[in-house]
């Protein structure tokens, strides 16, 4: 059985998320600026992580997961999402203070640990954040969504996921009130910043960044 120690774990999770937004692959700066490293501490650890065949790495090449890496960084996030449910529908915390946690909870392996908490929890879908949870053959659910930044004047949808995790960002939304499961309309769109004044819930106006409407998602409703 392949041992991980937590640090390749994280990596692993990592290069997955990178590519998941949608790179083929990934270089060796984007990974340690995800991690916050340097670049010359990414490049041992993929050493690593390609020796035992769960990463193709080629310096200067760039980096793609292999069958098995995609498996076990699945797995990995299964467990993270998982924890981050837990915490927040179970142990009350806000969803801004759980990914550091679920951090070191996923590195949990016991598989019946698991799939007991899976069975807990009620088989969930999606994390706090919107994110899909691996099933334990590590199938994704998925939802149509589209960028808010995108969302035209005058439709209406409901919020679905969040692209930034960080706290300060998930502070944000809850300071104007923007959340998971809301639903928001588009009211007006400005062409100098990319700006957007927006109705949450049919109750509240509130106006956002371009890079903030960059950073959610939206399941539209039909017109």
């Amino acid at each position: 059985m392949l041992v991980l120690s937590p640090a390749e774990e994280n990596y692993l999770r990592t290069i997955y998320n990178l590519i998941a937004e949608g790179l083929e692959k990934v270089s060796t700066n984007e990974i340690a600026a995800a991690v916050h490293t340097k670049a010359a501490s990414v490049s041992d650890m993929l050493k690593k992580l390609a020796e035992k065949e769960l990463i193709d790495y080629r310096k200067y090449h760039g980096v793609s997961l292999t069958e098995e890496g995609r498996k076990t960084a699945l797995h990995i996030i299964r467990r993270h999402r998982l924890w981050e449910v837990f915490l927040v529908d179970k142990l009350k915390f806000s969803w801004d203070e759980v990914n550091a946690i679920a951090e070191e909870l996923e590195h949990v392996k016991a598989p019946l640990l698991v799939r007991r908490l899976d069975e807990y929890l009620g088989f969930p879908k999606f994390d706090p954040h919107g994110d899909p949870i691996p099933d334990e053959f590590g199938e994704l659910s998925s939802k149509p969504r589209i960028i808010l930044q995108e969302v035209p004047v005058g439709q209406s949808g409901k919020i679905v996921s969040v692209s930034d995790s960080s706290a300060a960002f998930l502070k944000y939304l809850d300071k104007v009130g923007i959340y998971i499961g809301a639903k928001v309309l588009v009211l007006e769109k400005t062409d100098y910043d990319g700006s957007q004044e927006l109705f949450i819930d049919n109750q509240k106006k509130v106006f956002v960044s371009k890079e903030v409407a960059g950073n959610i998602q939206v399941m539209l409703h039909p017109m």
